[in-house]
């Protein structure tokens, strides 16, 4: 590491807070890479609602769904310490390794697998992330193990590769929780965002068909990245109008990140035998239940986070063959990241939002 610098740009998470709370400083230790590790030169970072929620420290308790508490809330160990840098979606290049990593790592191109699995096998129980139980991408650069940096073997652009990570991830876990099969209906909510958006094509890329609920003024958008029908969420009858979009047609899963008020419609949604999966509750985390609808219809109910090794596998495939395609709404420099999270918590915006650090920034990049 004798050619790299020692201090970095990054964006420091100082505690649960507002904006405040997050620092810019151009004076952090560039991670060292210890054994079995690697150090990647940031390109770009994308964000995420996580990011949000865990400077809001807004996860709650199980005691006290108002509490201040981060992502591992009921975990035995909480790994979230400050100052952290926070970002799951990184990509970059590798610049150096660590004791037991071949040197010839040195120069590919990455997309990181944020995950933290504290498991040999497919148990996400204790699971954790990069980006949280330690430093992640919103830097120059960042130390992940070895097995975590997959070659991105593709023509897209580092922004346009640093929309897939965490969204993506997390969606195809969801298909997988809930089983989703070939020739399926999957009702999405959320559709406008990273996993929503990645949802759709995740569907097809499995031979599922996807159908989207979003805001008025997102429909065609939405539409346009590969729904087979949209369904406005302020309609007066949610059921009524996704059963006029179906025509007729049942819904076999129901993929939620909503929550809220649309819970109980999108349970009364389901055929009977039908599967539910839900990876977020950006529209309210406290829902109400009639327990009947789920005995009754002999209903699964999922609940989703991340995603196991075999399905990034499957996402970095999918990525590298071009099968699904990347979703940019805009980028913005890492020193303008407050600029960039505020215009994230709007959510006008269909696609990912990503942070590129200034010394990767050329002129013209920023598309909004």
């Amino acid at each position: 590491m004798s050619n790299l610098p020692t201090t970095m740009a990054a964006i420091v998470l100082t505690g649960h807070g507002d904006l405040d709370k997050l620092v810019y400083r151009k004076d952090f230790p560039v991670p060292v890479p210890a054994s079995g590790e690697v150090l990647i030169q940031v390109t770009a970072c994308g964000l995420n609602n996580t990011d949000v929620w865990v400077r809001k420290g807004a996860y709650g308790t199980d005691e006290d769904p108002s509490a201040v508490a981060s992502w591992r809330r009921s975990a035995s160990e909480q790994t979230l310490t400050f100052p952290r840098i926070q970002g799951a979606d990184s990509v970059g290049i590798i610049a150096a390794v660590g004791a037991g990593v071949s040197a010839d790592r040195i120069g590919q191109r990455v997309m990181v697998d944020f995950s933290i699995y504290n498991d040999h096998g497919d148990s996400l129980a204790d699971i954790d992330y990069i980006g949280h139980g330690r430093d992640g991408g919103f830097a120059e650069f960042i130390a992940v193990p070895d097995e975590n940096a997959h070659i991105a073997d593709n023509n897209l652009t580092d922004a346009e590769l640093a929309t897939f990570c965490c969204a993506y991830l997390t969606g195809e876990h969801m298909l997988d929780r809930a089983e989703v099969r070939a020739g399926e209906r999957v009702l999405i909510t959320g559709a406008s965002g990273g996993v929503g958006s990645g949802l759709i094509q995740l569907c097809r890329a499995r031979g599922a068909i996807p159908y989207a609920i979003t805001s008025a003024s997102k429909l065609q958008a939405v539409k346009a990245l590969g729904a087979q029908g949209v369904i406005d969420r302020a309609s007066p009858s949610l059921i009524d109008a996704t059963h006029q979009v179906l025509e007729g047609h049942a819904v076999d899963v129901v993929a939620d990140l909503v929550g809220g008020e649309l819970f109980n419609p999108l349970l009364q949604l389901l055929r009977p035998e039908g599967r539910y999966s839900t990876a977020g509750a950006i529209g309210g985390p406290l829902v109400q239940l009639d327990l009947r609808t789920i005995y009754l219809k002999h209903l699964a109910i999922h609940g989703s986070s991340q995603g196991t090794r075999g399905a990034f596998q499957r996402l970095m495939d999918y990525v590298n063959t071009g099968r699904i395609k990347p979703i940019l709404d805009s980028q913005f420099k890492l020193s303008d990241f407050h600029e960039a999270q505020t215009y994230f918590m709007k959510k006008n915006f269909v696609g990912k939002v990503v942070v590129v650090p200034d010394a990767q920034w050329p002129n013209g990049i920023r598309d909004q």
